[in-house]
């Protein structure tokens, strides 16, 4: 073996070099875009620009062609720099999956040609849960397209949004409207104390036409497609961790005040404050491999999709289904903990606006609100117990009035 091939950078090495110069910059802006509320337009052109929204499509459509693992690994390092852009991303990155899967050469080449994707899938109103009130129906060779929805993440970033509708005879479809269509209003409404950026308010579909073409059956999707939407959140998850230790040494290091019942002559010196950024380092890096060995379990499941007779592709694809709910329940957790514990290293003066080191804990317990974790540790519990595959996909809505036992 020569030296030159010990020494060449692994291909993952590779891939993030390309990325971290545009990382750097959006992370240098971060605070700032937080203070004053700038949303994330150009940072998210600048991602399609460099091709990182197409990392996942296969070169023969023109994309990057990367596996999951590297993709997700650079998912974390976007997210670290800012957590918003990765949680806008997050139903196009689904999409490109689910796209993946079915092998659809015509959607993932327009992903390759810049095609960016948002999301309309929760009804607002009155809905049972499973419930839609979003309708489609048939308009010539097309169809038409009415209701409204929130938590619309990424669409007012999007050229295309995908949402949930049903037909006049209740099958339920994904129609894929023009962002900037006739009818198409998204409404910049998003008030959550964290995640301000991630424009998850409202969008309002008023006969929206759409062509056939571009409307696709919910039987398209892969098995496994909640669990990527939820490895996306605990990659995300993972980056602000990292954010959270890659803040908190910086500010460590740069400090020459101390307490006079500290351990050092400088902070950076106190053996109590090593040993807090110590552990908020140990908490992102487990979160890290819990997102990773996800990662690697969705790259089995797809590959098994393609090679494996159907039964052995569900149980990869349950695995994924099951090692998502897993990291999610740990991740939630660290993370969270990391965020709040880094003011433990560091003075009042850390918790000045300028400095938006709060932002860390907010977004994580934002982000940790959904899909509720409370459910998944029941979930996993009752799958290694009796073995126990419940239904994955998440639909909030409603619950049914119970009817009364009373009799006259």
């Amino acid at each position: 073996m020569t030296v030159e091939a010990i020494t060449a950078p692994a291909p993952y090495s590779r891939l993030a070099e390309r990325f971290r110069p545009l990382f750097e910059e959006i992370a240098a802006g971060a605070p700032e875009r937080e203070t004053e509320r700038i949303l994330l337009h150009n940072q998210v052109r600048q991602l399609a620009d460099a091709g990182f929204t197409a990392l996942r499509v296969p070169a023969e459509y023109g994309g990057g062609g990367v596996s999951a693992p590297h993709f997700f690994r650079l998912l974390i390092e976007l997210a670290a720099a800012e957590s918003n852009l990765a949680q806008a991303l997050r139903s196009h990155i689904a999409f490109v999956e689910d796209r993946l899967y079915a092998n659809d050469g015509e959607w993932l080449r327009r992903v390759a040609e810049g095609a960016v994707l948002g999301n309309a899938w929760t009804e607002t109103g009155p809905v049972p849960v499973g419930g839609v009130n979003t309708t489609i129906t048939r308009n010539g060779d097309g169809y038409l397209v009415n209701g409204t929805k929130y938590y619309t993440t990424g669409s007012l970033y999007a050229g295309w949004i995908q949402t949930g509708a049903r037909t006049d005879d209740g099958v339920d479809v994904i129609a894929i409207v023009r962002r900037d269509a006739a009818g198409v209003d998204v409404v910049d409404d998003w008030d959550g104390f964290g995640q301000r950026l991630t424009a998850s308010g409202t969008t309002v579909f008023r006969d929206v036409a759409v062509p056939g073409t571009d409307v696709i059956t919910e039987t398209e999707h892969p098995p496994y497609d909640t669990g990527v939407y939820q490895l996306i959140h605990v990659a995300t998850l993972a980056g602000i961790a990292r954010a959270a230790v890659r803040d908190v040494a910086a500010e460590v290091r740069g400090r020459t005040r101390t307490f006079s019942n500290g351990n050092g002559t400088r902070p950076s010196a106190d053996i109590q404050v090593q040993q807090v950024v110590g552990e908020v380092s140990a908490l992102a890096f487990a979160s890290e491999a819990a997102a990773l060995r996800v990662a690697e379990l969705l790259q089995e499941a797809y590959e098994a999709h393609l090679v494996l007779p159907q039964e052995d592709a569900d149980v990869a694809a349950v695995a994924v289904e099951f090692a998502s709910s897993q990291a999610q329940i740990v991740v939630t957790e660290q993370v969270q903990r990391a965020a709040a514990k880094l003011f433990d290293a560091l003075g009042a003066s850390s918790t000045r606006r300028g400095l938006q080191l709060d932002r860390h804990w907010r977004n994580a317990r934002t982000i940790s609100s959904h899909n509720p974790v409370i459910y998944k540790s029941r979930i996993v519990g009752d799958w290694e117990i009796n073995g126990t595959v419940p239904t994955f996909v998440w639909r909030a809505g409603d619950a049914p009035v119970p009817q009364s036992t009373a009799t006259a």
